[in-house]
């Protein structure tokens, strides 16, 4: 895998393939974890639940892949697994202030900014076919003001 060193150098301990991930797979996998965060959706979101620990949690913040969720409930009965959507945008203001100020105090700012680029709004047609490519890594701000 071409970006594992990279991941890694961000802080992850183990990387895995995201073909892994991206075709059907069995309505419970083995179990794997017992927590993860999806922003892809869909087949991706399905094969995570099902490879979900006991009592374990899938938080859901995306749909890079689509709104669809093709998986059985077999997960949630027979694992107790919970799936729970996570909003920017109706999340109370108290809760927000609590989670930026958890982000101020344990996020490295060194590794988000080595993750970080700046472009200018004339840039974003490029970067977007880029990242339709999948040919980009980290997060892309566009500063509307260069």
């Amino acid at each position: 895998m071409k970006e594992a060193d990279y991941i890694k150098s961000l802080g992850a301990i183990d990387v895995l393939d995201r073909e892994e991930f991206s075709s059907p797979g069995k309505p419970l996998g083995k179990e794997r974890w017992a927590g993860a965060v999806d922003v892809v959706g869909d087949i991706v979101l399905a094969n995570i639940c099902a490879s979900t620990r006991y009592g374990g949690v899938v938080t859901a913040c995306g749909l890079a892949g689509s709104m669809d969720f093709p998986a059985t409930v077999a997960p949630f009965i027979l694992r107790g697994v919970t799936l729970a959507g996570i909003d920017s945008v109706m999340c109370p203001r108290a809760r927000r202030l609590e989670a930026w100020e958890r982000l101020g105090r344990d996020l490295d700012l060194e590794k988000l900014k080595s993750i970080a680029n700046v472009i200018g709004l004339t840039e974003s047609i490029g970067y977007a076919e880029m990242l339709l490519a999948g040919k980009l890594r980290g997060r892309v701000i566009v500063d509307i003001s260069r």
